[in-house]
């Protein structure tokens, strides 16, 4: 029995939205009491001195990409793993688009067996909605539940089909099952580098209007409301598609919505030199977007906040910016980035935590993302202040495709916990 007492931290509980100075009591894995006060056990206890740093529950990141199998020399689940825990994530839920898709229990399980052998932190495993992730025939959804799938999506491969879609719609809402959707209608985004606007011109990119969000939006939200499906948009990026999420809430569907750390940290003016690691899907926003972004992810429109981690080698990036692939890795960048809006005054921290921890462990039945008696002890520690300069090849990523790469920032992890297991020390 392993019984862990952190003291003098300050302690951020996204439930309660509050703020307090105080002490936290881990045995057995779990939080047993958490308090200004708190009493411990006469011997056989580690003390850890937080020294007024931030304690935090640890970060739940929904949408990584693990390139296993199939693309291994980008990521695997060991370094995957090591930069959650450098990042404060305890748990990370990993996205089916890999080679070959996650689309049987078969590739489930490997992906699960990996992962239990390689990562420090908890993984969790969504599956294809359809076969190959193609749009023509849906999975069996309730062989890869059984299996330990969490959810469903095709990522970024929106289908087309409606009646099929339908069809999986419904059979997942008969089995309880939670669908991950990408809001882009896929004809008007195809072979977009940019958002549609004068910079997009100026630059001669092929861009896409941000209208392509708000009509795949409107499209699932009427499946959505005829199936009763749960479901979770993976990224909102625009203002355009936030009236139509807040009438979609207002009506009693059961929806959440997540949006990406770079589209809150990031605009369209940051691919001004063609730097391809800014390339993302969906392609950077406006000023103007970005900012209504936040203000919904403080209202609580905006549920959740993810790196959507998505590693590319060397030769996919150092390619003219239309021919680049888009994505950037984020799982040891997320909580820094996210500290920025902390930083500028726009979020506070329980209110930024409950988009990085407490939402995304509601949305998939956890008992962790809180501060509180009984929950799991996945913790972060960090100094929200230290600065540091990020430098891409000191990641712990196989893949260094990040756009922080050079920034100054604020925010550094100090202990990583999962289960009240130590697993990253800085």
């Amino acid at each position: 029995m392993t019984i862990v007492l952190l003291r003098n931290a300050r302690l951020i509980d996204p439930e309660t939205g509050t703020e307090t100075d105080g002490s936290l009591l881990i045995e057995n894995g779990v939080i047993r009491a958490v308090g200004s006060a708190v009493d411990t056990p006469a011997k056989d206890i580690k003390s850890i001195d937080c020294n007024g740093k931030v304690l935090a529950p640890g970060i739940i990141d929904i949408g990584v990409k693990v390139c296993e199998p199939g693309e291994r020399h980008k990521e695997s689940f060991k370094t995957a793993g090591q930069a959650a825990a450098a990042g404060g994530v305890t748990t990370i839920v990993t996205r089916p688009d890999t080679l070959p898709a996650i689309d049987t229990p078969e590739t489930l399980e490997f992906t699960r067996r990996r992962a239990n052998e390689a990562a420090p932190v908890n993984v969790l495993t969504m599956a294809a909605l359809t076969k190959g992730r193609d749009g023509r025939e849906m999975t069996e959804i309730g062989f890869l539940l059984d299996a330990g799938a969490v959810g469903f999506t095709d990522c970024d491969r929106v289908v087309t089909d409606t009646k099929v879609l339908t069809r999986a719609l419904s059979y997942a809402r008969s089995l309880g099952a939670l669908v991950m959707g990408h809001p882009q209608d896929p004809g008007l985004s195809k072979g977009a580098a940019a958002t549609s606007g004068k910079f997009a011109s100026l630059r001669g990119l092929p861009a896409v209007s941000p209208m392509a969000e708000r009509m795949a939006l409107d499209r699932d939200i009427a499946l959505i409301e005829m199936t009763g499906v749960r479901y979770h948009f993976d990224q909102i990026t625009t203002g355009r598609a936030l009236p139509a999420l807040r009438r979609a809430k207002d009506n009693g569907l059961d929806i959440t919505a997540g949006t990406s750390i770079h589209h809150l940290t990031l605009n369209e003016f940051d691919v001004a030199d063609y730097r391809t690691f800014f390339k993302v899907k969906p392609p950077l926003r406006t000023e103007d977007d970005r900012q209504l972004i936040v203000e919904a992810v403080r209202d609580g429109l905006i549920d959740i906040i993810c790196s959507m981690h998505t590693p590319q080698d060397e030769e996919s990036k150092r390619l003219p910016f239309e021919e680049a692939a888009s994505g950037a890795v984020g799982l040891e960048t997320l909580l820094p980035a996210a500290l920025r809006l902390y930083h500028s005054g726009d979020l506070d921290l329980p209110t930024l935590f409950r988009a990085l921890s407490l939402n995304p462990a509601k949305r998939l039945g956890l008992a962790a993302g809180r501060l509180t008696v009984g929950a799991s002890a996945d913790l972060v520690l960090f100094d929200p202040d230290a600065p540091f300069v990020v430098d891409r090849f000191k990641l712990h990523s196989k893949s260094k495709n990040t756009p922080f790469d050079g920034t100054r920032m604020q925010g550094k992890v100090m202990r990583t916990f999962v289960a009240g297991r130590e697993v990253y020390k800085g």
